[in-house]
């Protein structure tokens, strides 16, 4: 088995449910997973779901929107244009429609679907717009045991987390930006004390690898955060050699569209 370094156990007292998939490291499909040559398939679909299972991922990265009518629907941009031609914002169509839409594209899927219909998936949820936190915390609160939530937003991360709660779910949650960049300048000034306050409530560091050409995915943060028991995952990554030296550095998780290549490398890792 390659050699993994800088890697501290997590306290196995405050691990959450959602890590009790499957070993680290894990492996995310983002976006579910689109295997090269499908055509007619998009990311974020019913079928990129299914594919992501089959491939044996355990761990599904998804994002979320609010129709027009008020459901939570998994969607990555905040408008079709990119997905479908259609210009539109997807708060400004009605969830019926998009179904429509999305129909020949692999199927639009719900959270509240995805949830049902995938029931030994565990789900990365990233709030994409703020109308869709609240409901998504109402909708993943009695799954809650298979749900992270996440944003670049702390603010929305929350909101979700706080409607999860009042409905009597507990999810994880990985660290919005302002929380991240919290982190990086308590690393930055070698701090256990600083990493471990910034962290309290924070089950994951999903990070980039690099941000520009300052280096995000460090032996320092990594040592900081596995001392605060707190997982380090990584997006997006694609490559398989990237995939090998990032599992070898210790990191716990690769988000990735490759989630075929992905499971290859961290079977070699695996303890």
């Amino acid at each position: 088995m390659p050699h993994r370094t800088s890697l501290s156990p997590r306290d196995a007292s405050v691990t959450h449910p959602w890590f009790l998939g499957e070993n680290a490291p894990r492996v995310l499909a983002h976006r579910g997973f689109v295997p090269p040559g499908s055509e007619g398939i998009v990311e974020n679909t019913l079928a990129a779901f299914a594919a992501a299972h089959a491939a044996g991922a355990a761990y599904v990265e998804s994002d979320c929107h609010r129709t027009a009518d008020g459901v939570v629907v998994l969607f990555h941009d905040d408008n079709l244009s990119r997905v479908t031609g259609d210009p539109r914002a997807v708060s400004q169509v009605r969830h019926g429609e998009l179904v429509s839409i999305m129909a020949d594209r692999g199927g639009l899927v719900t959270a509240a679907e995805a949830l049902e219909a995938f029931p030994t998936l565990r789900f990365n949820f990233d709030v994409k717009a703020a109308d869709a936190a609240v409901p998504l915390g109402h909708v993943v609160a009695r799954h809650a045991d298979r749900v992270l939530l996440t944003s670049f937003s702390d603010g929305r991360r929350r909101a979700a987390l706080a409607a999860a709660e009042s409905a009597g779910g507990r999810p994880a949650t990985s660290a919005g930006r302002a929380t991240v960049a919290r982190v990086l300048a308590a690393a930055a000034a070698r701090s256990g004390a600083l990493a471990r306050r910034a962290l309290r409530g924070i089950d994951a560091l999903q990070v980039p690898e690099r941000l520009g050409t300052s280096s995000v995915v460090t032996p320092r943060l990594l040592d900081l955060a596995h001392g605060a028991g707190v997982e380090v995952h990584v997006w997006t990554v694609n490559d398989e050699s990237d995939m090998n030296r990032l599992l070898g550095l210790g990191v716990d998780g690769l988000v990735t569209d490759r989630a075929d290549l992905a499971l290859r490398a961290a079977r070699r890792y695996t303890a």
